[in-house]
């Protein structure tokens, strides 16, 4: 009897492997020159040979993230957001895209909560991270810290990326 492949194993083969990404940033105070939370997002990406279709910054306000959020949908395959997924009164952003989701992603802010709990405690249960596909596209909203875009990144993110792509776009 031959070893069947897991469906899963399968499906990550098939996925694409380079797919363009759209990053946003959602900070009051951040330029393009200090927002390193959004340059390793884009180091991450572009080392796993992913293509950065586009990167902007955005004050915390709903209407401005979800602006953003649509002009790079038609150029990316998925989204990145940083900042703006705490629970402090001007962090907005997952009220902002949310509504955007044809499906939510739940399992992502789940894992990214827990891992987040072995690297710092009881804190990571303030973190509002959340992912969802809109349309074809996937879209992430991870906390500004840069310890957390490269947990969310390496160990959830980047292994799944293209399978996730590839996935929400089968009809």
């Amino acid at each position: 009897m031959s070893e069947e492949i897991p469906s899963v194993h399968r499906h990550r083969q098939s996925a694409p492997r380079h797919l363009a990404v759209g990053v946003v940033t959602v900070s009051d105070t951040r330029t393009l020159e200090d927002d390193t939370g959004g340059a390793l997002v884009v180091e991450l990406l572009e080392a796993a040979g992913h293509r950065v279709v586009g990167r902007e910054i955005v004050h915390d306000e709903a209407g401005k993230i979800r602006s953003a959020v649509e002009k790079l949908l038609p150029h990316a395959q998925a989204v990145i957001l940083t900042g703006g997924t705490g629970v402090a009164p001007r962090d907005v952003t997952p009220e902002a895209i949310t509504p955007l989701f044809d499906r939510t992603l739940p399992g992502f802010g789940e894992l990214f909560r827990a891992l987040s709990y072995e690297e710092i405690g009881a804190a990571a249960m303030l973190s509002r991270a959340t992912a969802g596909l809109i349309g074809e596209r996937v879209i992430f909203a991870l906390p500004g810290s840069r310890g957390a875009i490269r947990t969310a990144l390496e160990k959830l993110i980047l292994p799944e990326l293209g399978h996730l792509v590839g996935e929400g776009s089968k009809h």
